[in-house]
């Protein structure tokens, strides 16, 4: 089996949300880090070169493949901020009332902050973090 290639490291979030050269991306992306970190209460960490995860997992599937993760997560991409909500039946209702996104398997694709209503973006990660620990 190979082994996973994005991994958590030592890089400050920080530091990486910095060197973002868009403005506006960069102020969305700080305000959803200090989002998810107020509802986790857990700092984010980077996650392989681009990635932001919040809340680590040691997952272990049925097929005996096990991997080191995390609950929540995004990355700032050239076109979009992709957002790794997970994709599983209780966001259902949520989305219909984000806004304006798109979705491919677990992730939300968003343009902007603005683009979306935040206190559903707050319920949605809420809703993501019981989702993988419903008996906190």
């Amino acid at each position: 089996m190979a082994e996973l290639k994005t991994k958590a490291t030592k890089v400050s979030v920080e530091s990486f949300l910095n060197t973002i050269k868009d403005e506006q991306k960069r102020k969305d992306c700080f305000t959803i880090v200090e989002m998810i970190e107020g509802i986790t209460k857990e700092n984010g960490k980077m996650w392989g070169p681009a990635i932001i995860g919040f809340v680590d997992v040691h997952m272990k599937y049925q097929s005996g493949r096990e991997l080191d993760w995390f609950k929540i997560g995004f990355s700032p991409r050239k076109t979009n901020i992709t957002l790794y909500f997970g994709s599983h039946e209780s966001q259902k209702p949520l989305l219909e009332k984000l806004g304006k996104f798109k979705k491919e398997g677990g992730c939300i694709y968003i343009k902007k902050l603005a683009d979306v209503d935040t206190k559903v973006m707050k319920e949605i990660i809420k809703n993501t973090i019981k989702y993988f620990n419903p008996n906190p």
